[in-house]
């Protein structure tokens, strides 16, 4: 005879099961809705092969061809910038794009499949008078579903901000991560002579002038909202701190004895690092956004410059001759530690600390020659990103940590170059008179 604990208990235990298996079901939807199609944390990534048709001129009675093939040729040089992307040849395409529908029940996905196309972009745009309107489709063709569909509205200037909108709500859905593409470079040509601080797209895109002083600025850093800039000027005859608003042309000098360069903004805050020698050796301090002294970081009878914070503001590495040679330190601002970071070679410079927080990017020298490498915080490396192509430095990381910029000599006068983070497809940025060296790439910015 079966006794009435056992039912109870055996309900139970159904119960359980179902509800152990509702769970799961949630939670494979989920899953399965929240796909991450690439992994931006992997060593070594898998260029995702993706087509992008010509767009779709879906304007009545007008012809727009050239901006049509503008608009797809923006869109892929985009992606591709990321390394994520092998943008396909439009000569393997099966259909014609001014023929084929941009819905998904429209689209024949074999024809896709067929050549190789993991991802589908399909665009198409329509003036309303001076009006532009604009639909944008990523397409997962192996599984014959909608990622992402978007419709923005601008005028005929608006595309490339239209074109970086949408590839940024591509990269968020197929990384978790957001995109780079509201960015910026600031870095230092020579192109008028005399070394003045530009600042251009992520890609290089317009670069614009942003100093004017007919003398020396160096070492460009932007502030964590991405409204100020600070770097060091000598228009007084001597290198001083000046920390700028960007859009508001204002902004503060910190004129002192000696030298004031180097510096870093502290993550999330209106404060900043700097290495400045008005007390004897160059030393760490941190001042406020407005130029104030509030406390000195480091005390050494040597030298300590170029600080770089971690990315949650509690530790910064440095560069210190305490130990006999340019090296790295890391010093931990709870508890005051300090610890020697690199040991390889006798001159490592220009630390860059990574977004996630793992790594950092840094100058180093071996056999006469300046590289990039990357050792990770707790010691392990270091890894040689460039190797074999003249002198390289001023490493400066992308928001997202996927890619590093940096300048090189490789082509003779030093130019910025942009690499992925594991050091593979190494192309230059920009092509100015000059000389352009001490890049410094943007956090995302705001078109507030």
């Amino acid at each position: 005879m079966i006794s009435i604990s056992y039912i109870k208990s055996k309900r139970i235990y159904l119960t359980l099961i179902l509800v152990v298996f509702i769970t799961l079901v949630a939670c494979l939807n989920r899953t399965c809705q929240a796909r991450v199609y690439i992994n931006i944390n992997a060593p070594y990534l898998r260029k995702i092969p993706t087509a992008i048709p010509i767009f779709k001129d879906m304007t009545a009675g007008q012809n727009h061809t050239q901006l049509a093939k503008e608009f797809s040729d923006l869109l892929a040089e985009t992606l591709k910038f990321t390394g994520f992307f092998k943008i396909l040849d439009h000569e393997s395409f099966l259909e014609d794009p001014q023929k084929a529908g941009l819905m998904q029940h429209a689209i024949s996905f074999k024809n896709w499949t067929d050549i190789g196309a993991e991802l589908l972009i399909k665009g198409g745009f329509e003036f309303k008078g001076e009006i532009l309107e604009v639909e944008l489709r990523l397409f997962d063709t192996f599984g014959g579903r909608l990622v992402v569909g978007r419709r923005y509205t601008g005028r005929l200037n608006d595309q490339r901000r239209i074109i970086h909108r949408f590839c940024d709500e591509v990269i968020l859905r197929l990384t978790g991560h957001p995109g780079i593409f509201s960015t910026q470079i600031a870095f230092v040509s020579t192109t008028t002579g005399n070394k003045e601080i530009y600042i251009a797209g992520f890609d290089g895109h317009n670069p614009i002038r942003f100093t004017n002083t007919g003398t020396i600025t160096l070492f460009p850093a932007w502030s964590s909202d991405g409204r100020s800039l600070a770097y060091t000027d000598y228009r007084h005859g001597k290198p001083e701190l000046f920390i700028r608003n960007i859009k508001e042309k204002r902004g503060t000098v910190v004129s002192l004895e000696g030298s004031s360069i180097t510096p870093a903004w502290v993550p999330g805050k209106f404060a900043l690092a700097a290495s400045l020698s008005h007390e004897g050796n160059p030393a760490i301090y941190l001042l406020s956004g407005n130029g104030k002294i509030m406390r000195k970081l480091t005390r050494y009878w040597g030298i300590d410059v170029a600080p770089t914070w971690s990315p949650d503001g509690k530790r910064f590495a440095f560069v210190s001759n305490r130990s006999g040679s340019p090296q790295i330190f890391i010093k931990n601002i709870e508890n005051g530690n300090v610890r020697r970071l690199t040991y390889e070679g006798n001159y490592n410079t220009s630390p860059q600390w990574s977004p996630q927080g793992n790594y950092i990017a840094y100058v180093g020298m071996k056999n006469s020659h300046l590289d990039i490498y990357l050792i990770g915080i707790d010691g392990k490396g270091p890894i040689q990103l460039t190797q074999d192509a003249g002198n390289n430095e001023s490493p400066t990381w992308s928001p997202d940590g996927t890619l590093i910029a940096f300048s090189s000599t490789r082509e003779g006068p030093s130019r910025v170059y942009v690499m992925n983070a594991n050091g593979s497809d190494q192309r230059r940025l920009l092509l100015l008179e000059g000389k352009q060296t001490n890049p410094s790439w943007s956090p995302r910015l705001t078109s507030g």
